[in-house]
């Protein structure tokens, strides 16, 4: 036997050869298959229910058929521009401040060299990513309390007055934000400096030889050489950007400052799970994924056309 039978035959053995050499990492990674298969992927068979009129009596396929009707409530709702422009407004407030940060933690991190001074700046940052959303709400309301908290101890100390900032509509992006950055700088910066790590020494040391100095160095070879690492980054939190946590949007929430936190997770929540309208809240969820996917499929390429850097 000879001619492309014959190849796709020997491509066969090898690759059995291959597997029977490294099954045990192919073992290892079932786990990973089972989870993303169970809980990723399976579920996407309940997406139907946005294009249906649900009833869990009748359940999936018996339940009637509404086609686009729950997508055309939903654009038609007075809360559309609302929740869309405020989940908006967070995260690209989110985006502006709180991208950054990382960077520059990492960036200065880099350039500390007493080892022991830097992993005590790197555990006291990335500390707080391991706080729970519930206790961290908790500190903001304990800390930011109008009687007790100490931000307005110190206010009133300084002769001011008093201010309710979880009162107050204006204050909520601001809190929301500087809270997550600095809950997840420290453990963000991780990654950036992991890739500072392999920036070549050598490359500073002919730059320092040519009279470069700390700052010239970080501009023209610590960031030139994380920009991948910084691309990747965007692209996929640019993925995110009409999706925001439930958690902690929830917890903030209070009848003062709902008109500017009411966002698209809780919102489904309130409407899907609350009232029991769940065929239109998994018809403005799959709305967003289908939003979030597009930007990201964007964003990837333009990335790619600029600095040809992308995900795929």
């Amino acid at each position: 036997m000879s001619g492309p039978g014959q190849t796709r035959a020997a491509r066969r053995r090898d690759f059995w050869k291959r597997f029977h050499q490294t099954k045990a990492l192919y073992l290892f990674i079932i786990p990973g298959i089972l989870f993303y298969a169970i809980f990723k992927y399976y579920p996407i068979y309940g997406s139907q229910i946005a294009f249906r009129d649900y009833s869990p009596y009748l359940g999936f396929w018996n339940s009637e058929w509404v086609g686009l009707a729950n997508f055309q409530r939903f654009f038609s709702s007075p809360d559309f521009l609302k929740i869309i422009q405020n989940t908006l407004v967070i995260n690209l407030t989110a985006l502006v401040i709180g991208f950054p940060f990382p960077i520059l933690l990492a960036l200065m991190l880099n350039q500390v060299t007493n080892q022991r001074f830097k992993k005590t700046v790197q555990t006291i940052t990335y500390a707080p990513y391991f706080i729970s959303t519930v206790v961290m709400v908790g500190m903001l309301y304990t800390m930011l309390s109008p009687y007790s908290g100490v931000i307005n101890v110190i206010i009133k100390k300084l002769g001011g007055e008093a201010v309710f900032f979880m009162g107050n509509k204006s204050m909520y992006v601001p809190i929301y934000v500087l809270s997550g950055v600095w809950q997840t700088s420290g453990w963000s910066a991780v990654v950036y400096i992991a890739a500072l790590s392999g920036v070549s020494e050598e490359l500073h040391e002919a730059a320092t030889v040519d009279g470069a100095g700390r700052l010239r160095r970080i501009w023209h070879i610590d960031l030139p050489g994380i920009t991948p690492t910084i691309v990747t980054m965007l692209i996929l939190t640019a993925g995110q950007m009409l999706s925001i946590g439930f958690e902690k949007s929830n917890l903030m929430q209070n009848a003062i400052n709902i008109d500017v936190a009411e966002v698209i997770s809780t919102y489904t929540y309130k409407r899907g799970l609350i009232n029991g309208d769940f065929s239109y809240a998994s018809a403005v969820e799959l709305f967003q994924s289908a939003i979030n996917f597009g930007i990201l499929v964007a964003v990837n390429k333009l990335s790619q056309k600029l600095n040809e850097t992308s995900l795929w």
